[in-house]
């Protein structure tokens, strides 16, 4: 026992405690932004004001949080991103495995022309207008199906699963279909339980963009009822800046606008948050793979 843990011992050399250093620092540059944020949240006017730079609240209070619940708009906008994720996830995962599926398959007629054709669409794009007279032209402006298919496919997102399918063995796919399987059977049966780490990156890709989309929800829905919650959190920051700039005679406004803002953000990104732990061991595997070619 001695004898391993000498030799244990000897494998921590200098360099690794200045990577381990170096990787404490870089935690804390990201870790400590949020933990302001939520102490600021968390903390009155008075306190924020004495000490800007929040790790704990010294006057800690449910306020912020209370005036953000007491609108009744954030609630709309859970409900809204929720329902977008419903409608947009399965569409964005199935469009982009089965398009990986058949550009990763090689022998096919016209393989090379579409890829190169689909590559071309990260750099060039119609614009909004065209894209807003599509939409209109199927007379989905006003609804939420208009958000979930202005963005069906990401094309970067494809390519990742697209590498990884093709860094899958070759052989099993012949096998496949030397027992009569089809194509459609092979890509359910065979590549996606396969493509866990793949699926399960782009999985998240997909839920933070549907679950940050306020841009094609500002331009194609105007009811209020229907509004995504990052439009909500857009919308209530400038809402709170505004009332940094109101000076009255008679009525003095107390609300920390800092504190609605800063709360907001924690109230939004929460749900994400939960999300990731689940993902994480698929994650990292998954880009790593994906990206090698």
């Amino acid at each position: 026992m001695s004898r391993k843990k000498k030799n244990y011992k000897y494998r921590f050399q200098w360099p690794d405690l200045v990577i381990l250093i170096i990787l404490s620092l870089a935690a804390l540059i990201i870790i400590l932004p949020f933990v302001n944020v939520i102490a600021i949240s968390l903390t009155t006017q008075k306190a924020y004001a004495d000490t800007p730079l929040l790790l704990f609240p010294k006057v800690f209070t449910w306020e912020n949080y209370q005036t953000l619940l007491d609108d009744g708009r954030i609630m709309i906008g859970y409900k809204t991103s929720s329902l977008l994720l419903i409608m947009a996830l399965p569409i964005n995962m199935m469009l982009t495995t089965m398009m990986a599926y058949g550009l990763s398959r090689k022998g096919y007629p016209g393989r090379e022309f579409i890829l190169k054709f689909v590559v071309f669409t990260m750099l060039f794009n119609g614009g909004i207008v065209p894209l807003y007279l599509t939409v209109k032209s199927y007379g989905l402006i006003g609804s939420l199906w208009s958000v979930a298919l202005c963005e069906g496919l990401n094309t970067f997102y494809m390519i990742i699963v697209l590498n990884f399918f093709q860094s899958l063995p070759e052989s099993l796919i012949e096998s496949a279909k030397l027992d009569g399987a089809g194509e459609f059977k092979i890509m359910c049966s065979i590549v996606l339980p396969l493509s866990k780490p793949a699926l399960a990156t782009i999985f998240l890709y997909y839920l933070v963009d549907r679950w940050n989309e306020w841009y094609y929800a500002m331009l194609m829905v105007r009811d209020t009822k229907r509004t995504p919650l990052q439009l909500v959190l857009r919308n209530i920051v400038l809402e709170s800046q505004n009332l940094d700039n109101i000076v009255t005679e008679s009525v003095e406004l107390f609300t920390f606008s800092a504190g609605i803002k800063m709360g907001a953000v924690v109230v939004t990104v929460i749900p994400v948050m939960c999300v990731y732990p689940f993902l994480q061991k698929y994650f990292t595997k998954g880009i790593m793979i994906g990206a090698v070619k």
